[in-house]
């Protein structure tokens, strides 16, 4: 092996070795049994491990060096414990900075990187690690794991395969279920942050979390509570104007997973929808009141939603087929604006898979994809007039007419 080659292994390793070390260090860990010189050495310890093995071609001094380790790791367990510490996490986290090291000399250097920064960034969210457990509910604990384990289990054993003849061959049991936990996901990073952060930290920023959870649900909240409490108006449409530009993010978040050449034909008129809403959030909030409301979501992980938005995915996967199969272009644009008054994810993603097979232009399912964002946000300031009080009605109906311009008018340039 050429030394320039082995010396970045052996300098990744220390690297690795002294951030995790940096982070003990730090953090003060109760068992002070090894800090940062201590931790990068071990990083060391495993590579030179590694380094032996290879050059002797035997596993030996690898399993020896790893139990050197182990037993080193036991013992300041045992004197910790006699002292009334039990805590492991210094422990563990040794024995991962071992391995990483390991790691580090066999070459897979992404992989190490990628595991020691990963264990010094969680090292370092035990106090919101902990913050975050407290806000969770059995509930939420039961749906998530329900949901892991559907997937877990479910998702391998899927047809990757369609069924019959255009249009039902677009849906792939697979690809629906996959499209089921991205949506989820996406949802679950919005809740965690609602939890983690509490609703209490204020209005607006349960409506930029709760963007990412339900936009639909933060407007419909909210609206109904602007009846009640009228002179928390402003503080409602800041909530609800965040939610909608949120929104459009999680659109080209989604795109851009499922078919990137959709997210590079869509991207404007929708990306100028989002900045007209994140310029009228910002003037809102320098005239809004900081409030205490709290709103509450439902965890999106609960498996009967979950199932019912893969058969709203596939339905509209089959009608969006269906109606360009026998209404042409005019079609895709129909289904898409029909579909976005109820979920625009389904058709978001719908028609990314669609493009994506070669089954839908591309330019035709970007433009489609903005005619749904704008429905869907049409759709949700009729809530608001309907529903929320005259002052929240003032306050969105500037940024409302100003989203709908954006993304109609550039739309066209697609």
């Amino acid at each position: 092996m050429e030394f320039p080659v082995l010396f970045g292994r052996f300098g990744l390793a220390l690297a690795i070795g002294l951030l995790i070390g940096l982070q003990r260090e730090y953090a003060k860990a109760p068992s002070g049994f090894a800090g940062t010189r201590t931790f990068a050495l071990l990083s060391l310890f495993g590579a030179i491990s590694g380094y032996l093995a290879e050059l002797t071609a035997s596993p030996w001094p690898l399993v020896a060096a790893l139990g050197l380790v182990g037993g080193l790791v036991g013992l300041a367990y045992a004197f910790g414990a006699r002292e009334g510490r039990y805590g492991l996490t210094t422990e563990v986290a040794a024995m991962v900075t071992f391995s990483v090291g390991v790691l580090c000399q066999r070459g897979e250097l992404s992989l190490a990187a990628a595991l020691g920064v990963a264990t010094a960034v969680l090292l370092s969210l035990k106090l919101e690690v902990q913050r975050l457990v407290a806000h969770l509910s059995r509930k939420d604990l039961v749906a998530t794991l329900k949901f892991a384990v559907i997937t877990a289990i479910v998702l391998p054993l899927l047809p990757t395969h369609g069924f019959g003849t255009a249009p039902w061959n677009v849906v792939s049991p697979r690809n629906v279920w996959l499209m089921v936990v991205l949506i989820s996901g996406i949802s679950f990073a919005g809740y965690v942050a609602v939890k983690f952060a509490g609703a209490r930290r204020g209005i607006g920023l349960t409506g930029l979390f709760g963007g990412l959870v339900s936009s639909t649900a933060v407007t419909l909240g909210f609206a109904a509570r602007s009846r009640q409490t009228p002179s928390l108006s402003m503080a409602f449409a800041l909530a609800i104007s965040l939610s909608w530009t949120v929104m459009f993010g999680r659109m080209l978040v989604e795109a851009g997973v499922i078919n990137p050449p959709l997210l590079a034909r869509a991207w404007f008129p929708i990306m100028a929808a989002g900045l007209v809403g994140l310029l009228f959030s910002w003037a809102i909030l320098s005239r809004s009141p900081k409030t205490q409301e709290e709103m509450e979501f439902a965890t999106p992980f609960e498996l009967g939603p979950a199932v019912k938005f893969g058969l709203l995915y596939a339905a509209i996967l089959v009608g969006a087929r269906a109606a360009q199969l026998y209404l042409g272009d005019v079609g895709v644009y129909l289904a898409s604006v029909v579909s976005g008054v109820a979920d625009v994810d389904a058709i978001t993603l719908s028609l990314a898979r669609l493009s994506a097979s070669g089954d839908v232009a591309v330019s035709i399912a970007a433009r489609a994809v903005v005619f749904a964002a704008m429905a869907n946000t049409m759709v949700k300031g009729g809530m608001v007039i309907a529903l929320g009080s005259p002052a929240l009605r003032r306050a969105l109906l500037p940024g409302l007419l100003g989203m709908l311009a954006a993304g109609l008018g550039l739309s066209f340039a697609i």
